[in-house]
């Protein structure tokens, strides 16, 4: 038979065991990002792509609410072969059937696939246009760790493995915490860090819910650089697959002074080393040499332990209700103006 059907699946471990098959797959389209929307009472759909009795293709959608109307993410998926042309285009079909029923303006997909000609001209072709906003980070700093310790401290710049080195020196410790009341601090934390660079804080039951999720699974540490009782820096890492994720970092006031945000980072790679993971990615980073850009700062620091930039395709738009989607795209347009993303 060569026709591709539908399922919704409900078993955990047939969802994570086809994604441990797919190390392109990270934690936006596990089985936990799905609960991790539920706390936020967002709807959402977990399809199977099945043919001839095989699991072929996976895609975790989630049904957001806002003012300006419902729609429909699909984060960092679906999970599938792109080269196959009749599962691309029942993918198309899954989220325009969900969108519809679930009353959404738009559909928005970030899929894991690299910027380039062929993602591009393919997205293209199915009817999707580029998104006014981001969905979840496109360029990226990806570290392969797969070398030895001693291979990845001298392929740092040479400013990194100072400043790593320098933070033991001075006597900075790293504690991590598997305490979900912990990230209450590392709220806290990032309520200053936002204020002091200008960028929207998610809320608290954002950061806790998630975090308590993943904590859950052994997918979640906190890291904390201290200098004996001053707290410097925090960083929330998830642990997936085959790729560690610096997700969200905070530093203090007084932090900043000191190196042991760059400790908390070699901490956390000889960490996913130790979980035998593959890569390390640091997440989102500003163009190269945009120094106006308001994470140039940010970028700096994570491209300095090595890592390659790789660029996932930005955000693609199927729309559902043009009148209305055209509001969307002008309110979204205006607000990467003020936020400078």
């Amino acid at each position: 038979m060569d026709k591709t059907t539908v399922i919704e699946i409900s078993d955990k471990k047939v969802w994570e065991d086809f994604l441990s098959k797919h190390p392109e797959a990270n934690f936006l389209q596990s089985w936990n990002w799905g609960e991790f929307h539920k706390t936020l009472n967002h709807k959402i759909k977990r399809s199977g792509f099945i043919k001839d009795n095989k699991l072929v293709g996976v895609m975790l959608s989630v049904v957001e609410n806002a003012k300006r109307g419902k729609y429909l993410t699909v984060p960092g998926g679906p999970i599938i072969d792109w080269q196959n042309k009749k599962l691309v285009t029942q993918f198309v079909e899954e989220i325009k059937r969900i969108a519809k029923a679930e009353g959404c303006v738009f559909a928005r997909v970030r899929p894991q696939l690299e910027s380039n000609d062929f993602s591009k001209n393919l997205f293209k072709k199915l009817g999707f246009i580029a998104a006014p906003m981001h969905l979840h980070a496109e360029l990226t700093s990806q570290l392969d760790i797969t070398p030895t310790e001693e291979q990845l401290l001298a392929n740092m710049r040479k400013a990194t493995r100072y400043e790593a080195r320098k933070a033991g020196s001075l006597g900075i410790k790293i504690e991590t915490n598997s305490d979900e009341k912990a990230i209450k601090k590392f709220y806290d934390l990032q309520l200053q860090t936002a204020k002091r660079q200008k960028f929207v804080p998610f809320s608290y039951q954002f950061l806790s819910e998630q975090f308590k999720i993943f904590l859950d699974n052994n997918q979640a540490v906190l890291y904390s650089a201290k200098l004996e009782d001053k707290l410097l820096a925090q960083a929330f890492i998830i642990f997936y697959g085959t790729e560690a994720a610096y997700h969200y970092g905070a530093s203090t006031e007084e932090g900043r002074k000191y190196p042991g945000a760059y400790l908390i980072q070699w901490e956390a790679i000889k960490e996913a080393k130790r979980r035998d993971m593959k890569k390390y990615n640091f997440w989102g980073v500003s163009p190269e040499g945009d120094k106006d850009h308001r994470f140039s700062g940010l970028s700096l620091f994570k491209r300095g332990f090595g890592g390659a930039d790789f660029e996932y395709l930005h955000a693609q738009d199927l729309i559902i209700n043009y009148p209305r989607y055209l509001l969307n795209y002008l309110v979204e347009l205006l607000r990467k103006k003020i936020r400078r993303v």
